[in-house]
């Protein structure tokens, strides 16, 4: 029996590392700091979360690994390859943006939000979710998993006394745990049948089951995929999204919108291609299915929102993440059909990096018409441009991005790359599919876009905007305008990386 006797290479679990010990330093600050300094705590974060980051610049020269059998030098707990860095890189990014706009959040809540929880819980659920693209065997994806969901559930529910935050986070909360459970389950009859929880030794062993446990290893692959499917929010286990975006403070709910989906993502990608690439006529015509499901559902959801709802623009934005997560779901599937599994994982990647600036750009203009309009409907954003040019300017290009429509050339070369992985693949009726939601979604995205440039009802008000938010804007818009520039960077860096 191999050694379980293991070095650690500390710089390689550094990124997750740090973001786990400034949450733990801002928590026992919190302690120790007077109420009229707490703003201190978020700027410690935001500070901590943008080291976690740069920590990734001296890995990008190399394959690290950690945490590995003595005897077996393939088989890691911890590996920070390209793909690893890429997506740590997405989380890390997406949660520095998250926690820039809850410095205004909780600015404006005025005590309402407890601000030494909400950075603790934050930062907790960003070290989980940088941790999970890293993870090499079953048990630490699972915790890893965990690590990033459970602070997520407080996040949701943090609001004191609303009991439509109550409520969103107690339905994120069953439903998750159910999905884990599940997940569980699955993990246990692969382990039962191959005798390993690394992925590597997994992905060979799993080829010589025996005939009489071959059910078993089947179900056991369709019944891990589950957990990762509820956090992609893949139909059907989408159920909680649109709920839970509402109730939830709105920089959670764009936290939830990219950190979230990026480690689904890449749970789903490590478990599939990594592990049961031999099962992939298993798990490719699953995913094939889910994503077509996923797409429609989310794009018809979309679709039948009313503009003068109660946070109709909130509920917009969210079932039009689970549309496109449906987009994010076509390439991993194709995997499952293609030679060139790691082209199309590629094209999930450059997908989800497009999907990242653009939709918390837009969650974070949102997020500026919410100071001003706190039911944040659609029709609030009536004659936006009146009010605030630049601002209604910056979110139409953020919705031209979603929709794959110039000036948003990253979105298009995005949705371009996802249908290539498709046809690739085999699966002309998956991109068929495909082309018919885009379409379904030209209709909501532009129909919101226009209003921002109708007259205004009444007098236009301005307001000033904070620097924080500010800045999550501004960074947004900047990467999402040089990024249509020259969107051949995206596949390039999530293909072969600049790491």
């Amino acid at each position: 029996m191999s050694s379980l006797v293991q070095s650690v290479d500390w710089l390689a679990i550094a990124p997750p590392t740090l973001a786990a010990v400034v949450g733990l330093v801002v928590l026992v600050a919190d302690l120790f700091i007077g109420e009229d300094k707490k703003a201190v705590l978020g700027w410690v974060s935001v500070a901590g979360l943008a080291a976690s980051a740069l920590l990734l610049l001296p890995l990008r020269d190399g394959d690290r690994a950690t945490f590995c059998l003595t005897g077996d030098a393939h088989a890691c707990s911890y590996t920070a390859d390209r793909f690893t860095l890429v997506i740590q890189f997405l989380v890390l990014g997406g949660a520095l943006l998250a926690a820039l706009l809850s410095v205004t959040a909780l600015k404006d809540a005025n005590k309402d939000l407890p601000e030494g929880e909400f950075w603790f819980l934050l930062l907790s659920s960003a070290a989980g979710a940088a941790l999970l693209p890293a993870s090499r065997d079953l048990a630490t994806l699972i915790v890893a998993l965990e690590v990033a969901s459970l602070p997520a559930f407080a996040l949701v529910g943090i609001k004191r006394g609303d009991k439509k935050s109550s409520e969103a986070a107690l339905k994120f909360f069953l439903s998750s745990v159910t999905a884990t459970a599940v997940s569980l389950m699955g993990v246990s009859f692969i382990y039962a049948t191959t005798g390993s929880l690394y992925l590597t030794q997994i992905a060979d062993k799993i080829q010589h089951v025996d005939g009489q446990f071959h059910t078993l290893a089947q179900a056991g692959v369709v019944l891990t995929l589950v957990g990762f499917a509820f956090k992609t929010a893949a139909v059907p286990f989408h159920f909680w999204v649109p709920d839970t975006y509402v109730g939830a403070p709105l920089p959670i709910a764009a936290y939830l919108s990219v950190v979230g989906k990026a480690v689904g993502f890449s749970g789903l990608i490590l478990v599939t291609v990594v592990a049961l690439p031999s099962y992939g006529d298993v798990w490719g015509p699953a995913l094939a299915v889910l994503a077509a499901l996923t797409m429609t559902v989310g794009n018809v959801g979309a679709l039948r929102q009313q503009a003068t709802r109660a946070y109709s623009a909130v509920r917009l934005l969210a079932w039009s993440s689970v549309g496109q997560a449906g987009y994010l779901l076509v390439p991993i599937a194709s995997a499952g059909y293609s030679k060139d599994a790691d082209k199309a994982i590629g094209s999930t990647v450059a997908y989800a990096l497009m999907y990242a600036v653009v939709n918390l750009g837009a969650f974070a203009v949102a997020a500026l018409v919410a100071r001003t309009s706190p039911l944040n409907r659609i029709s609030d954003y009536r004659g936006l441009y009146a009010r605030s040019p630049l601002s209604a300017l910056i979110l139409g290009f953020f919705l031209l991005c979603l929709a794959g429509l110039p000036p948003g050339i990253i979105g298009l070369f995005a949705k371009v790359t996802v249908f290539a992985a498709a046809v690739d693949a085999g699966l002309g009726w998956l991109a068929v599919v495909m082309a018919v939601n885009v379409v379904i979604a030209l209709f909501y995205y532009l129909q919101w876009t226009t209003l921002l440039f109708r007259a205004p009802e009444g007098e236009p008000e301005k307001h000033r905007v904070p620097a924080p938010l500010t800045a999550a804007i501004a960074l947004t818009a900047v990467l999402g305008i040089a990024l249509s520039g020259a969107p051949q960077l995206v596949l390039r860096f999530s293909a072969t990386g600049l790491f």
